[in-house]
């Protein structure tokens, strides 16, 4: 009878092993966090190498002074940056920001 007591108790240990290590696996596979890594996106001369603060002044005066001079420049800037904005308050206020602009 001390036999079948305890190979009772043994066969309930090894069917509740049996039951909870999927269940244990399964934990363990919801908590893993993915990395995804990819190259740095930059535009020709992003580079540390040929950036300088003096050249970076010299392009954004030529930058305003299109879109002071050239309103097909203008529209074509707002069109890119304002374009892809779905809330209509915030389209607003990205367009206004090129007011300062207009000839």
């Amino acid at each position: 009878m001390v036999i079948d007591t305890t190979t009772t108790l043994v066969m309930v240990a090894v069917c509740l092993a049996i039951a909870v290590t999927p269940a244990v696996h399964a934990q363990t596979q919801q908590r893993r966090t993915v990395t995804v890594k990819h190259a740095p996106i930059a535009n020709p001369g992003d580079t540390s190498e040929s950036w300088s603060a003096r050249q970076n002044i010299i392009e954004s005066k030529q930058y305003e002074l299109l879109l002071r001079t050239n309103p097909a420049f203008r529209r074509a800037r707002m069109q890119k940056e304002c374009g892809g904005i779905t809330d209509s308050e915030l389209r607003q206020s990205c367009l206004a920001s090129f007011d300062k602009f207009k000839s």
